[in-house]
């Protein structure tokens, strides 16, 4: 991997962004670019730099994929419009569930969402804007973990000997890729992104797909979209650096009213991390997690079990798929 790595402690974050809005303007030149805006940290801070170097010549794009947190898409149109940067959403739900149909292996689902995003989508909107540049929040911790066979991260193209151009028509601009998210989030703030923005928990580019243990479909989905919503409100006091739900593929036994309930299986994962390479469980209090298995398991129809996952990284991951 020849890319290399600027630790937040050696990072000039406003030598930075004047650099990469320079990039930005130089590579488009006088043409328009394609933004690629998921309301994750690292998108969200791409679309700043991206608006700094093109203005209204930057086209952003929210993709629906029926994947994401509940009522995201509306949120990020709203956060970005008060910062005058104009948002459309996409509706690509049965594109997306269409091509995760039968699908349980992490590596072909990863791979379904990958062609669907970049070529069935973004390779439309490209073809019909005219643009040849897509921008997209690709960090340090995608690739390296990419390079390294620990899970293939769904942008990551070039680095694995990809020709967007060749492939999908455009080519993809990646800001960030020196970056962590520490460093991503520092960039963030400096380029006037709300707080509620740059210091988001960490959230995955397969977003829910990434939380589903088998087939993903929009039954499923919504099953750990409920679940993360009581998550992350019930956790977003902590300290913590990323905390997740994930819906588990088999059925386990339970009961209610003294009879079986054959249901579902929630798991959180809740993470004390520096920069993502390691992370250890947060020592969360047992009423903390007592009161998150009760609730999940009397609003979430069909979950019987919760359990909290208590193994560091490594051997373990972050995200589960």
């Amino acid at each position: 991997m020849n890319i290399k790595e600027i630790e937040l402690r050696d990072l000039d974050a406003q030598t930075f962004i004047d650099q990469k809005v320079a990039d930005i303007a130089g590579a488009v030149g006088d043409g328009i670019a394609i933004n690629a805006l998921s309301g994750g940290v690292d998108s969200s801070v791409v679309t700043m730099l991206g608006h700094k170097a093109l203005g209204t010549r930057l086209k952003s794009y929210f993709i629906d994929t029926g994947l994401m947190r509940q009522d995201e898409p509306q949120q990020i149109v709203s956060w970005f419009g008060e910062l005058g940067v104009t948002v459309e959403i996409i509706d690509a739900q049965k594109q997306f569930f269409n091509a995760l149909k039968g699908l349980t292996d992490p590596e072909e689902k990863r791979e379904a969402i990958t062609q669907t995003f970049y070529k069935e989508v973004f390779g439309k909107l490209v073809k019909d804007s005219g643009s040849k540049y897509l921008l997209q929040g690709t960090n340090f911790t995608d690739i390296e973990e990419t390079v390294a066979g620990v899970k293939r991260q769904h942008n990551i193209l070039e680095q694995l000997g990809i020709d967007t151009k060749e492939q999908f028509g455009y080519t993809v601009l990646e800001p960030l890729v020196e970056l962590r998210k520490p460093a991503i989030r520092e960039i963030g703030r400096l380029t006037g992104l709300q707080k509620d923005i740059y210091e988001r928990p960490p959230f995955p580019g397969p977003a829910l797909a990434a939380r589903v243990i088998g087939e993903v479909t929009p039954e499923r989905v919504d099953l750990v979209r409920q679940a993360t919503t009581i998550v992350e409100k019930e956790l977003c006091t902590t300290d913590a650096f990323q905390y997740l739900a994930v819906l588990h593929e088999d059925k386990v036994t339970g009961m209610r009213d003294g009879k079986r309930d054959y249901g579902m299986q929630i798991e959180i994962r809740c993470w004390d991390s520096e920069d993502a390479k390691t992370g250890s469980p947060t020592r969360l209090p047992y009423e903390t997690l007592e009161k998150l298995a009760d609730v999940i398991t009397s609003t979430v129809k069909g979950v019987v079990s919760v359990t909290y996952n208590i193994t560091k990284k490594p051997p373990s991951t972050i995200e589960v798929v």
